[in-house]
């Protein structure tokens, strides 16, 4: 995020002691990605952030994978996830490979019983239902329908949920999350052809800062495998930080889309990019104006990468049967594009609804066993006239 933030107090001078009021110092931590190249923020803590007193259960919670090698388009019917008390208990991955994982999450109750900390990927957080509030190290973040949640890797969190409803789409990345290039100039300002600025963005507010020692109990995911682990100090001990790596949120509702004569591509619908895969927001907007356009999208292959569908509202107009929370799946290898009668429908439409977002990977994507008790057996003969 090449966006400068600050909260709390800190010292004028990095590495540079800072003294508690009542004597002693607080403790200076590098949060930092890529080693010493990437983003980083400073934070003080009033504790020394390293105090582990015991290591408990590790457990594995890789994906079973049901199809290693796909070409058959799937759709799985998301809102059939049931959902659990539990946010990591919740969270299911539907589809994955070696950079990333796409999952849902019907979580009924906050977390609260631990911290949890991803030490592999960012994490992005889409909510399709619910609303409360991101808890972190570095502040908080409200969140409501319609937001992404960029959580980067290393980041300690809980979620208070004011709702026991709640639907999340999310993808665990592992390459960070970042705007993509062509929005940006060179001191990665947004420029003004861009779909949003840094107005849009949702930044951490209300630090919380604890000065509570004990037992605390965080959940680490690294390599597939869950790692419990106590700490003897709270984890939210932040008196202030500053600097360019922090979770933050952005609404795709405030997403400008980008309209033309005739049907734009994909691209023009991107939010954001990774090494290895981008992610594009569908939102309602007027269709194409040339005399002759054809609103609906024209077919096209998928040579190079897997495209995700993630439906969330609105008229799907280039497919069939679509409800809120399914996901498609169009493989790389064989071309896709609107169901049989939609391009004849959108024929004349002035303008859509829809809202979806879209996850397009350079590599071919994995299914899992939940992803298939999702499946409706179906979808990829819905081309068939």
């Amino acid at each position: 995020m090449p966006l400068y933030h600050k909260l709390g107090n800190f010292p004028q001078k990095r590495h540079t002691q800072f003294e508690k009021p009542n004597g002693g110092f607080y403790y200076e931590q590098l949060f930092g990605t890529e080693g010493f190249h990437g983003h980083s923020s400073l934070s003080y803590h009033v504790h020394r952030p390293t105090q582990v007193k015991e290591i408990l259960n590790s457990y594995s919670v890789e994906p079973k994978i049901a199809i290693g090698k796909n070409i058959k388009s799937l759709l799985f019917k998301g809102f059939e996830l049931k959902p659990e008390n539990d946010f990591l208990d919740s969270r299911k991955a539907m589809l994955v490979n070696k950079d990333c994982i796409i999952g849902l999450a019907a979580p009924k109750e906050s977390l609260r019983n631990y911290f949890y900390k991803n030490a592999d990927a960012d994490e992005m957080l889409f909510i399709h239902k619910g609303k409360g509030k991101l808890r972190t190290m570095l502040g908080n973040i409200p969140f409501e329908y319609g937001d992404y949640l960029i959580i980067p890797r290393g980041i300690i969190y809980q979620i208070d949920f004011e709702t026991t409803e709640n639907r999340l789409f999310y993808v665990e990345s592992y390459s960070p999350f970042y705007t993509p290039k062509r929005y940006k100039n060179q001191s990665g300002q947004h420029l003004e052809h861009s779909p949003f600025c840094e107005r849009d963005f949702i930044l951490p507010n209300e630090l919380e800062t604890h000065d509570e020692k004990g037992d605390f109990l965080i959940k680490i995911k690294k390599e597939g495998m869950i790692h419990e682990v106590v700490y003897a100090t709270h984890p939210f001990d932040v008196v202030g930080w500053d600097g360019y790596n922090f979770p933050y949120g952005f609404s795709i509702h405030n997403f400008e889309p980008i309209t033309g004569r005739v049907h734009q591509p994909p691209p023009v619908h991107q939010t954001f990019e990774t090494a290895t895969f981008v992610v594009c927001s569908f939102c309602p907007r007027l269709y194409d104006y040339h005399p002759k356009a054809i609103p609906a999208p024209y077919n096209h292959s998928n040579i190079d990468s897997d495209e995700v569908l993630y439906y969330v509202d609105g008229d799907f107009m280039s497919r069939n049967n679509i409800e809120q929370g399914h996901i498609t799946l169009h493989p790389k290898g064989i071309p896709h594009g609107p169901a049989p009668g939609a391009m004849e429908r959108s024929i004349g439409h002035k303008e859509t609804q829809e809202l979806a977002v879209m996850v397009d990977t350079f590599r071919p994507l994995m299914v899992t066993e939940e992803a298939m008790g999702l499946d409706d057996g179906q979808y990829y003969k819905s081309w068939t006239e």
